[in-house]
């Protein structure tokens, strides 16, 4: 693969119409697209208004549909018809929501925003509520209170998984924006490989992970990472926060990767060795996740059922491993279905769904031992085609020794 300054330029060159500007966003007709994607959601299950309540930068469905990426809370109202609504907190956070918010009326949500947009969509669906209380979906997770709130005045209807099914297929421009934050992420494993090396930290190799991408716009969305050596192993999976663990000599160390790039995240998974090939016990592991990676790519196609993915996976436990994470999982706006694991790690149960061009997956068979002290992680995101897949991570396949 190409040096980290040569990947850096290509994505500047390529990307300059998203990365050289104060705040970047999607097109008109892109924006346009999703309106209607959510006015025939909504017609489908009989909404008269539709409430996209988020804080504390979690959620995916306020920027996808506004633009603006969730701060403190931003909750929107939708009424057919009517103007679009954003009540947001904090008071200082006005000026840049009005700017970047697309076609949206941008207001302080005071002392409740959910109180707010309850009022404003009262106030919109008046002949509704005449004839009985209006039916009003809500994408977001509420606290009990302002659950409670709506309630008393409307007919709820939770429509996160409806949502989530808006945003399985990709457009040609999501792809786009998909592909960037992949070349992105693809640059923090390459910050990662340059910068593992004994006698630095788990947090000091973080740190200069997150510098090969913050000059371009990109912020961090995951840095797991974990450390142990060979010859005595003590983790399996990599870690949600690193820890002050120094790296040695005849060390593993593992990572999941991924960068955002204004609600678009790549995600990638590697596995490295510190001056020592690997031992026998980890060869094995990363040779059975290396044949399962290709047995459920294998099956990637439109038209295979998700259950087709979790049975190509079988090879891992036949070996005498299982694995601690998930194996595929829908990606590109959540964590989307579909989301499996495999005979020994089930997940909570394999949908009913086919494979369809425009959606994007990771496969990531994460090995591990059955006593989980000893793993591997390898792992791409990918695009499903009219064909089979493509991959969006660059970033060469298989264990490297630095």
């Amino acid at each position: 693969m190409p040096s980290r300054a040569i990947v850096e330029a290509e994505l500047r060159s390529r990307y300059s119409d998203l990365l050289d500007v104060d705040y970047p966003c999607v097109s008109d007709v892109e924006m346009e697209r999703r309106a209607t994607a959510v006015a025939g959601m909504m017609a489908t299950h009989g909404l008269d208004a539709l409430i996209v309540a988020e804080a504390m930068r979690a959620g995916t469905a306020t920027g996808w549909i506004t633009g603006w990426p969730v701060t403190a809370e931003a909750v929107t109202v939708i009424v057919p018809g009517v103007p679009r609504r954003m009540f947001i907190q904090h008071y200082n956070h006005l000026p840049l929501a009005r700017r970047i918010a697309w076609h949206t009326e941008v207001a302080w949500g005071e002392g409740s925003a959910i109180g707010r947009a309850a009022e404003a969509v009262a106030a919109a669906t008046s002949d509704a509520a005449i004839m009985g209380r209006a039916t009003v979906g809500v994408i977001g997770r509420l606290p009990a209170g302002e659950a409670e709130r709506l309630a008393g005045r409307f007919r709820v209807v939770d429509m996160n998984r409806a949502y989530a099914q808006l945003r399985m297929i990709k457009s040609d421009e999501e792809v786009r924006w998909l592909s960037l934050a992949a070349g992105l992420t693809d640059l923090a494993v390459m910050a990662f490989a340059e910068n593992a090396r004994p006698g630095t930290s788990e947090r000091e190799l973080i740190a200069r992970v997150q510098e090969s991408y913050l000059a371009l716009g990109g912020t961090n969305f995951i840095h797991y990472v974990h450390s142990t050596g060979m010859d005595a192993p003590d983790v399996a999976v990599p870690r949600q926060y690193p820890s002050g663990r120094v790296l040695r000599t005849g060390d593993v160390v593992s990572c999941e990767l991924s960068v955002d790039y204004w609600g678009w995240t790549g995600q990638i998974l590697r596995t490295f060795f510190l001056g020592a090939e690997p031992s026998p016990l980890y060869r094995e592991l990363h040779a059975v996740a290396d044949a399962a990676m290709d047995a459920v790519l294998a099956q990637v196609k439109p038209g295979a059922h998700a259950r087709d993915l979790v049975e190509a996976s079988r090879g891992i436990e036949e070996a005498g491993f299982t694995v601690i994470d998930d194996l595929v999982h829908g990606y590109g706006g959540g964590y989307l279905p579909p989301v499996l694991g495999t005979a020994s790690r089930p997940s909570a149960g394999i949908p009913d769904l086919t494979l369809a061009a425009g959606m994007a997956l990771v496969v990531q068979p994460n090995v591990t031992t059955r006593d989980g002290t000893a793993g591997v992680q390898t792992g791409n995101l990918i695009l499903v085609t009219e064909t089979g897949w493509h991959p969006l991570q660059q970033f060469p396949r298989g264990y490297q020794v630095l």
